[in-house]
This record gives structure tokens, C-alpha cells and sequence, in this order.
């Protein structure tokens, strides 16, 4: 799935690590994310984090899409700042589970996500001959 994900490669993040309902991703913060106070966009942060969410609730194999989430900005992130994202499940019930991810700074605590997914029917078709 991440390597179909033009949008988050295009921005340059990479996946360091996965595994079951996990993930933990890196990003470095570019001239071209840095919004008119001279901070990281919220919108960077918010996309870095569903990234990394997508990438652990999609570990288990079905489709599975976001059917919900909220970030909270912690501390601000600057141009040339190297962020890490790590995604957890915290459960999964049915065809839904909840994810947490924290972005970080080194030690620090950029912002804290947590997502809410839904497995789906996948929606692509066959191609006709």
C-alpha cells in the first residue's frame, strides 16, 4: 500500500518499520511545508501521522480506510527538522479499529493522532480485456 502512496512518498517519507496493528515512519520537515509563522503546516503533520496510521491498520490485510481522526499540535516543528511517527493499534472489534500515533522530535513530542479505521470491501475492478 505505501508504495502506491504517491501523495506521502512525494513528500519524501519514508517507512523505517512495520509490523502487525504497527509502524514508524520519518520526515523531514522541507522549505515547502513551512507555513507563514515559520512552522511545519499543520496539514504536514496531520498527513505524516494518517500516514503512518494507514500503514498499521493495513497491516492485517483487508482494505482499510480512515473513518475518522483528531491530532493535537503539541510543540512546533521547523524547517530542517527530522520527525518520526510511530503507529499503534490500540484495538481493533469488527471490521473497525483505533490507532494511536505519536510524531516526534527526537524525544519530543510534536503532536498526538488517533485514528479510527474501517475495513472495506476493496474498491478496485478488473480491468477489461
Amino acid at each position: 500500500m505505501f508504495a502506491a502512496d504517491e501523495a506521502s512518498r512525494a513528500l519524501g517519507i519514508e517507512l523505517l518499520e512495520h509490523g502487525e496493528g504497527t509502524a514508524v515512519l520519518r520526515m523531514t520537515v522541507t522549505p515547502s511545508m513551512v507555513n507563514g509563522h515559520s512552522i511545519a503546516h499543520g496539514g504536514y503533520l496531520f498527513l505524516f501521522a494518517d500516514t503512518a496510521f494507514a500503514c498499521a491498520c493495513n497491516s492485517h490485510g483487508p482494505v482499510t480506510v480512515a473513518a475518522g481522526a483528531d491530532i493535537d499540535f503539541v510543540a512546533p516543528a521547523r524547517e530542517g527538522d527530522v520527525l518520526v511517527a510511530t503507529a499503534r493499534e490500540r484495538t481493533r472489534f469488527g471490521r473497525s479499529g483505533i490507532y494511536d500515533v505519536s510524531v516526534l522530535r527526537g524525544d519530543e513530542v510534536v503532536a498526538e493522532f488517533r485514528g479510527r479505521s474501517r475495513s472495506i470491501r476493496s474498491t478496485k475492478t478488473k480491468e477489461s480485456p
